[in-house]
């Protein structure tokens, strides 16, 4: 299997994730299906068949994120520098409207474009890395080609 790139701070929360769903939880949902036993028929027992199918989530998540964290391969951004790679904060402006923009090119179970974290494997995150500052490029996007100049390339 192939390792899955985090920054400290993504792997950080996948852990957090994880013993929230282990140790609240899971012992939450197994007592409330203790408590939908008790009242009766489970074959009409809407509790008891809530309270299940949360377990089943709770469950599956918990076998998902102790795969993504046996894989993951933390890097620290600030360790780096140079052209664009994982982990660099890049600050962008549009070639067109000059507004600016800023990236942290993080991993995809990271990855929160309303905060900033952009997926590695975007195509705006595949289009920057190896660029320097001062470097335009062109991404294709749903709305058409955007280009954009890169102002200032950061490793926090």
């Amino acid at each position: 299997m192939d390792k899955i790139p985090t920054t400290r701070k993504g792997f950080g929360a996948l852990e957090t994730e994880l013993k929230q769903l282990k140790s609240v939880e899971r012992p939450a949902i197994i007592e409330a299906i203790a408590e939908a036993r008790e009242l009766g028929d489970l074959k009409e027992n809407a509790e008891y068949h809530s309270a299940r199918e949360k377990q089943g989530f709770i469950e599956g998540r918990i076998k998902e994120l102790e795969g993504i964290i046996s894989l993951a391969e933390v890097i620290d951004p600030a360790s780096l520098s140079g052209s664009v790679k994982f982990g660099a904060t890049v600050t962008v402006a549009d070639e067109d409207t000059d507004e600016e923009k800023t990236w942290q090119i993080v991993g995809e179970y990271e990855a929160n474009v309303e905060q900033g974290l952009l997926n590695i494997k975007s195509p705006i995150a595949r289009a920057l890395i190896g660029k320097e500052e001062g470097d335009s490029v062109e991404v294709r996007t749903p709305g058409g080609v955007k280009s954009y100049e890169i102002v200032e390339i950061a490793y926090v």
